[in-house]
């Protein structure tokens, strides 16, 4: 795990490096963070590579209804790490790889225990758990500012029954929606986003208990669709913050009378944050969001994340 991170590490000092090289008088020619949304694809040659971590951490759930209850504290830290890069000439279609490293404590733990990347059968787990390949794709020619990103998600991680949950044990098939509309003379811009995330595996009943985590097949023969919305407002060319909206459902879509994964869960999100462009290829990123209700065992906690995103 310490390996995987100072690589990230490394990377991420390797592309400021190069960047300084590039911009020795810090001057940023154009503005990534108002070009680049996820709804605009990298043109033939371009990369993008970005780094995002996120801590998510809940005191409070629902019931099986939507009343909340407090629990000990539980935090999930999860890295992803996103490598994009154009293949067509029209700017069109973007091919990549996604990789997730995560680590979670349970029992009560402090927030910064994620940190401490624990991997055991009592209160922590943590390890890369799923890579993904990825394709980005523009489809209509005359639309540049509407895209989708399709992306097969392969768990790597051990299966180790007992233990405390770190990720699902499940094909995950997520496909991504985007449009933006900027208006106010460039000042303005408005972003949405939906998704359509299918899981697939064995099901919780079928399980072994005794050399598979149960746990961890909560989610299989389910559909997750998030819907997000995003007004960003651009002090200056290098500059945006941000509020959003997100409506989230978890369904299962098993037959009802196998007993297994027939729930429905949603839950109701708010957030803001900023972006800011440090030089001509990097930008960094910060935001917070609140699940502040939730149907049927849904997390009520925050969310913390930082990114750092490479243009080039």
């Amino acid at each position: 795990m310490k390996k995987i991170l100072n690589l990230l590490l490394i990377l991420g000092i390797v592309f400021i490096g190069n960047t300084q090289e590039k911009d020795d008088d810090s001057k940023i020619q154009t503005s990534n963070i108002q070009e680049y949304t996820p709804s605009k694809l990298l043109k033939k040659g371009q990369w993008d590579v970005k780094f995002f971590n996120s801590i998510y951490t809940q005191t409070k759930s629902t019931d099986e209804g939507s009343k909340s209850v407090t629990i000990d504290r539980q935090t999930f830290f999860t890295n992803t790490t996103e490598i994009y890069t154009g293949v067509s000439k029209n700017a069109r279609i973007n091919i990549g790889l996604i990789l997730q490293v995560r680590s979670n404590t349970f029992g009560g733990a402090g927030v910064f225990d994620v940190f401490k990347f624990k991997d055991n059968n009592t209160d922590a787990r943590s390890g890369l758990t799923t890579i993904a390949p990825s394709i980005r794709v523009q489809p209509f020619k005359n639309i540049g500012n509407f895209s989708f990103t399709s992306s097969f998600y392969i768990p790597v991680f051990s299966d180790k029954p007992n233990a405390p949950y770190l990720d699902k044990q499940s094909y995950f098939w997520e496909t991504k929606f985007f449009y933006d509309k900027t208006f106010g003379g460039d000042k303005w811009q408005i972003f949405t986003e939906i998704d359509f995330g299918f899981n697939f595996g064995e099901k919780r009943k079928d399980a072994n208990p005794l050399t598979e985590n149960i746990s961890e097949r909560f989610a299989n023969n389910s559909l997750f669709m998030p819907i997000s919305a995003f007004l960003s407002y651009f002090p200056s060319d290098n500059t945006t913050v941000f509020i959003n909206l997100q409506q989230t459902y978890l369904i299962g879509y098993d037959n009802p009378d196998s007993g297994d994964n027939n729930f429905s869960q949603n839950g109701t999100a708010f957030g803001f944050g900023g972006k800011l462009q440090l030089n001509e290829t990097l930008n960094l990123e910060a935001s917070y969001g609140k699940i502040f209700r939730g149907h049927n065992f849904q997390g009520l906690g925050n969310t913390y994340s930082v990114g750092l995103r490479a243009l080039f």
